[in-house]
């Protein structure tokens, strides 16, 4: 919370700003810089990361995180920061097309906290592309591998921001008793085309695109049936255990691999195989 009148003064100012249409410059009360010249505890402690578990609830019921970026690192800082518990483990995955400066501050943040690590491989990512999809399942395989045994695991891009606190999602989870949150429906009319024909990524040094030959592809493996919906989730070990080892998940990646936008097919569909063997629902 703000400390006292100075800072209430100050957000009241940037407030004012951006109400105004202005870009606000938030001083002395912001997170300072990632760890250059400064310790990690100085860093850590001027910033007010949260370093002890602050519930028995949430000591018992911890949490997993994959955060995928590619520019920005003042906002993945922020969101960081705002979701950092001792007892979760978060694995970065940054962009391979990204400058080195910022791969170099975020590898700098990460390693002042045991429980945060960039992703063990690295993909150039294009948007809509597999890529995409194949960055959240290299962190995922990194963090099946940690030692946290996480309950849930939950991926974010640099640019998100939670509304909840972390007792408030673990809350929010638990309702869930053990089943994934992957909101998804069957596909609408105008979404058929991102998977009826072939999109291929097409990687320049500068510019990634997707290129659509009108190539019309097989229909999915194993007879799934396709539903479309959120690429964000919220998933448990089990269902993380599936994705990565179950033959119709290893065979529906690569089918995939030359849809449009495969991540928003690909966890919905999986989760919604009948009779799956991952928990209930």
């Amino acid at each position: 919370g703000l400390g006292g009148s100075a800072e209430s003064m100050a957000l009241e100012r940037a407030c004012g700003m951006l109400l105004a249409g202005q870009a606000p410059t938030l001083r002395d009360g912001g997170l300072r810089p990632a760890p250059r010249d400064s310790s990690c505890s100085k860093y850590v402690s001027h910033s007010r990361y949260i370093t002890r578990v602050l519930s028995a609830e949430e000591a018992a019921f911890p949490l997993a995180y994959i955060i995928t970026m590619h520019k920005e690192f003042e906002t993945f800082e922020r969101l960081f920061r705002a979701v950092y518990m001792p007892q979760n483990v978060y694995c970065i995955h940054v962009d391979g097309k990204a400058p080195a400066a910022l791969k170099q501050a975020v590898r700098r943040l990460v390693d002042c906290f045991p429980n945060a690590f960039l992703a063990s491989r690295t993909e150039r990512v294009v948007y809509g592309g597999v890529s995409r999809l194949r960055a959240d399942l290299h962190c995922m395989r990194d963090l099946l591998a940690s030692a946290v045994p996480w309950h849930y695991l939950l991926n974010a891009c640099g640019q998100d921001f939670p509304l909840k606190t972390n007792w408030e999602i673990i809350q929010h989870l638990k309702a869930y008793r053990g089943k994934n949150i992957t909101p998804g429906v069957l596909p609408p009319a105008h979404v058929t085309m991102r998977t009826r024909f072939m999109h291929l990524e097409q990687g320049g040094s500068n510019v990634s695109e997707l290129v659509t030959p009108q190539v019309h592809k097989a229909p999915p493996p194993h007879n799934l049936t396709l539903y479309f919906g959120s690429a964000y989730i919220a998933v448990t070990r089990p269902f993380a255990e599936f994705v990565l080892q179950d033959p119709r998940a290893i065979d529906l990646l690569a089918w995939s691999e030359d849809t449009y936008s495969p991540d928003e097919h690909f966890w919905v569909t999986l989760n919604r195989i009948p009779g799956r063997l991952w928990g209930p629902g």
